[in-house]
């Protein structure tokens, strides 16, 4: 008989509750499916979170994902944690950018990849993400480089910040009746620069099995 696989962190698992917890909330809002009209969009630009929106939204849970993320590129626990950092500055920075079920895959996979370029010494490079996540190596492309804009490319996140959120995801799950402790990995503040799918010079490495997000 085999091994059975390591459970999945628990950042993971807050991560995920709390994302799902949060569109299920946002799509509240919808009048008829559709994203409130919170002001028009300057000419020309695509505001907030348009640039992550799907055609529909994917049949894969928000958990399922992100296990999926961690399983086939080995991120640190750590990554998930300042992916939801990231996630929470954007919608923060434009009020009007909604995370739904429309974006919030597309978006988790982006600010995980990002993180993961931070924080792990070794890291897959963006056609790899892309596969795992189940888009274009293009569309990954171009989703990094929105989510740096949305970021004004600070990725830099103190160990005082990422405390904080590992309370608040703890308190998310003691919420919903899971009272556990985060996994913790001491960080220092971070202010690196990221390279651009331009200039990532990452390794590539075998493929996981494809998935795409339809």
């Amino acid at each position: 008989m085999g091994e059975a696989e390591p459970k999945a962190p628990l950042a993971l698992e807050a991560m995920a509750g709390a994302l799902q917890r949060l569109v299920v909330r946002n799509e509240k809002l919808f009048i008829d499916g559709e994203e409130p009209k919170l002001g028009p969009e300057p000419e020309g630009k695509r505001r907030g979170l348009a640039a992550f929106r799907g055609a529909r939204a994917p049949s894969i849970s928000i958990a399922t994902y992100l296990e999926r993320i961690y399983r086939y590129t080995s991120c640190s626990p750590s990554c998930f944690v300042v992916g939801f950092i990231y996630v929470d500055r954007m919608v923060h920075k434009d009020p009007g950018s909604l995370v739904v079920s429309l974006n919030v895959h597309r978006v988790v996979l982006t600010s995980v990849m990002v993180a993961s370029k931070v924080l792990d010494d070794v890291h897959y490079n963006n056609s790899f993400f892309a596969r795992v996540g189940g888009v274009s190596n293009a569309e990954l492309n171009r989703m990094e480089l929105e989510l740096l804009s949305l970021l004004d490319f600070g990725v830099m996140v103190s160990s005082r910040v990422f405390e904080s959120y590992c309370f608040h995801l703890e308190k998310e799950m003691a919420w919903s009746g899971a009272s556990q402790k985060i996994e913790r990995t001491i960080i220092d503040s971070l202010n690196v620069e990221i390279e651009t799918p331009e200039n990532d010079k990452t390794k590539s490495f075998p493929s996981p099995p494809r998935k795409s997000l339809g």
